[in-house]
């Protein structure tokens, strides 16, 4: 006799978070525009009606692929505010972080500048986009501020710029070299705005 947690065990990882999961890989590592429903739903490993029924298209899957990056970005400052209340540590943080990512996670540059250079006309995708930066721009302006730094807008500008710029120079020149060129230099910026 089978119990209900045998049974949600045996069950196979919910199909939506499935095409989610290879939408992103194969989004991110080879282009949107690149890589059709097909294949999605091949290494997935559900219908095509699953697909369409999940997502609506394949524009549909760009928008959950590139909120999910999203939501895992806001994720990790959520998380970095719970470990400090103290604005200079979260500030440390934050720059750690991007480093981190670049060395580590997003290898191939960013996934919105990725998206953004193959969505050019205005849309819902690059709607998403400016979002997402708004958003990033302004949680950097916030912490500058919170901090007691001079100008927390141009701070927040320069953060921004230097993320970009190391997304896409560890991408073409190698994260290990990038990486704390990055950090080093946004700590640059940080130290030239304090009071």
């Amino acid at each position: 006799m089978s119990t209900t947690a045998d049974a949600a065990a045996s069950r196979p990882y919910p199909a939506r978070q499935r095409l989610l999961d290879a939408a992103t890989e194969l989004f991110y590592n080879e282009g949107i525009h690149s890589v059709g429903v097909d294949r999605i739903i091949e290494a997935a490993g559900v219908t095509r009606a699953t697909m369409y029924k999940q997502f609506e298209g394949k524009e549909g899957l760009v928008l959950a692929y590139l909120r999910s990056e999203d939501a895992q970005l806001r994720g990790l400052f959520a998380g970095a505010a719970t470990t400090s209340d103290d604005p200079d540590a979260l500030l440390d943080l934050v720059v750690e972080g991007i480093a981190a990512d670049v060395r580590d996670r997003h290898t191939r540059g960013c996934p919105f500048i990725n998206a953004a250079a193959e969505y050019p006309d205005e849309g819902p995708v690059r709607e998403l986009i400016a979002d997402h930066r708004g958003w990033f721009r302004a949680t950097l302006e916030h912490l500058a501020e919170g901090a007691g730094l001079d100008e927390p807008g141009d701070v927040a500008a320069s953060l921004v710029l230097l993320r970009d710029a190391a997304l896409v120079g560890g991408y073409l020149d190698g994260q290990d070299r990038v990486a704390p060129a990055f950090a080093r230099t946004a700590r640059g910026v940080i130290a030239a705005h304090r009071p």
